[in-house]
């Protein structure tokens, strides 16, 4: 007992050493890769590009889209997981628990898909890339490894597919386009959408005049 109370202690302590040490890298370094992209069998098309040469209207789309309150929780949006928690007693259904901190965090070091094992994981690297990395480079990387279509990852690739130019100039419209494709990007049109995604983008374009109002995008730019 007393050997395998030590094996698994030594194991706990090798993965929070790794973690930390991962975590600590892609502060700096751009993140090569990831297991959602080593498994698309669509191949993958992207290109790291700093926030800075990412228009901003995608950060305040993204916002307005995922997490209105990404500069004010640390992470995790306790209302919304609560909500989850008395709608899944209910047997029901809720979108929108997941914070982009989560998200990216699931998205770098992770797999996709559920699982109470996953979630666990997850709420720890959100809290390291929280406290190690701020809020600008948790945006950052989650605009460079979100999956914007078919094959392809980050704001940069998507805005060469959709609109044969640099994310670094987006309208509102072809940021609330993309921001309402992110969640489906294989099902979701961006240039042509129709039915929800249309009426959904649109929403999110209405949103983001309450984002920039509100400063609910200030935190990236401090």
């Amino acid at each position: 007992m007393y050997r395998i109370a030590r094996f698994f202690a030594k194991l706990v302590l090798w993965f929070v050493g790794l973690s930390v040490l991962l975590v600590l890298v892609y502060k700096w370094v751009p993140v090569p890769i990831t297991a959602t992209m080593a498994l698309d069998e669509n191949g993958i098309t992207k290109d790291w590009e700093p926030l800075s040469n990412i228009d901003r209207n995608l950060v305040t789309a993204v916002i307005a889209a995922e997490d209105g309150k990404f500069c004010t929780h640390n992470g995790f949006d306790t209302e919304a997981i609560e909500q989850a928690i008395e709608n899944n007693a209910r047997g029901g259904r809720i979108k929108g628990a997941s914070t982009i901190s989560q998200q990216t965090a699931k998205n770098v070091f992770l797999w996709q898909g559920g699982g109470y094992v996953r979630k666990g994981f997850e709420a720890w690297f959100t809290f390291l890339i929280e406290n190690v990395w701020g809020k600008r480079r948790i945006m950052e990387v989650y605009l460079n490894v979100a999956e914007t279509g078919i094959g392809t990852y980050g704001a940069e690739a998507g805005a060469q597919r959709y609109f044969n130019r640099s994310a670094t100039r987006l309208t509102t419209n072809e940021a609330a386009r993309m921001a309402a494709a992110l969640p489906l990007p294989k099902e979701r049109s961006v240039t042509n959408p129709t039915g929800f995604t249309r009426r959904y983008g649109n929403t999110i374009a209405a949103r983001m005049g309450v984002v920039r109002r509100d400063g609910l995008d200030a935190c990236v730019y401090q």
